[in-house]
C-alpha cells in the first residue's frame, strides 16, 4: 500500500515534466522551420496589381497551445425522470354491513327445557 502511495504521484509528477518538456522541445521545432525555410523576396511595380503567393504562419500548433487547467465544467448533464402512471378502474359495488353489538343480557338462553 505504501508502494502505491509513492508511485501515483511519482507518476503524475513525471507526466507533467514531460508535457512541459515536450512543449519546449517541440518550440525549437519551429525556430528550426524557421530558419531552414526559402526566403523569398517580391518586386512590386507601382501601378500595378500583382497576384502572388502568401506566406502564412501555422498558428494553429495544438502541441503549443496546450496548457494545464483547474477548469470544471459548469454544464451538468441533466436527467429527468418520468413517473408511469398507469390508469386503474374499479368497481365499487355497494354493500350493507350489518354489524351486531351486544348490549347488556340476553334472556334467550340456549338450555333444555324447563320442566315443572
Amino acid at each position: 500500500m505504501k508502494k502505491k502511495n509513492v508511485l501515483i504521484p511519482l507518476f503524475m509528477s513525471v507526466t507533467v515534466l514531460f508535457a512541459m518538456l515536450f512543449q519546449m522541445l517541440h518550440s525549437y521545432e519551429h525556430v528550426y522551420k524557421q530558419l531552414t525555410s526559402k526566403h523569398c523576396e517580391h518586386t512590386s511595380i507601382d501601378g500595378q496589381k500583382q497576384i502572388t503567393h502568401s506566406h502564412t504562419v501555422d498558428n494553429n500548433c495544438q502541441i503549443c497551445h496546450f496548457t494545464f487547467s483547474t477548469f470544471i465544467s459548469s454544464t451538468f448533464q441533466t436527467y429527468s425522470f418520468l413517473k408511469a402512471t398507469v390508469e386503474t378502474y374499479s368497481v365499487f359495488f355497494y354493500e350493507k354491513t350489518i354489524s351486531v353489538v351486544f348490549k347488556g343480557s340476553l334472556f334467550a338462553l340456549r338450555a333444555p327445557p324447563f320442566i315443572r
